[in-house]
C-alpha cells in the first residue's frame, strides 16, 4: 500500500513542502522511532538545504497536529512514530531497539482504567505506555 505522505500532511491542515513530506516519509518508513539527529542524518545528503532546526520544528509542528507522536523513552532524546493510535513501547535495555505492542480492546481498557485512576474534572489528553527489557533476540542470544 503507498501512502502519499503530502496528503496526508496536508489533511491535518499543513502546507505539504518538500522536505516535511520527505521529514513524513522518513518517520512513518523507518519504525525505529528516529530522533531529530536520525531523521537529519538520513535526509540531509539528499536535502542539502535541510537543517537540523527544520526536522525539529517540523516534528514539533507533525505533533501538535497529531501526524506523528513524540515518545520519551530515553531521559536526553525525544523519539517521534507515525503511528498514533494508542499502542505500547518496548525498548530493548540491551540492543536499543523499540518495539510496538498492539491490541485495541486490552489498550483500551487499560486507558478507560487509568481514567478511572483519576478525581473527578480531570481530563486525560494522552497515554503513553512505555516498557523496559530485554526483546527476543537479545535473549535468546
Amino acid at each position: 500500500m503507498s501512502i502519499d505522505y503530502a496528503k496526508a500532511i496536508e489533511e491535518k491542515g499543513i502546507r505539504p513542502s518538500v522536505q516535511r513530506t520527505a521529514i513524513f516519509g522518513y518517520i512513518s518508513e523507518n519504525k525505529t522511532h528516529p530522533t531529530v539527529d536520525n531523521v537529519y542524518t538520513a535526509l540531509s545528503p539528499s536535502y542539502p538545504t535541510l537543517s537540523r532546526t527544520t526536522v525539529y520544528n517540523t516534528l514539533k509542528l507533525f505533533a501538535e497536529k497529531n501526524l506523528v507522536q513524540v515518545l520519551k523513552i530515553e531521559d536526553d532524546e525525544l523519539r517521534y512514530d507515525s503511528v498514533t493510535k494508542p499502542h505500547i513501547h518496548f525498548k530493548c535495555r540491551r540492543c536499543g531497539r523499540i518495539f510496538d505492542a498492539f491490541d485495541d480492546e486490552r489498550i483500551g481498557a487499560f486507558n478507560r482504567e487509568c481514567s478511572r485512576l483519576l478525581k473527578s474534572g480531570f481530563k486525560i489528553e494522552s497515554i503513553q505506555t512505555s516498557i523496559w527489557g530485554t526483546c527476543s533476540d537479545c535473549s535468546n542470544s
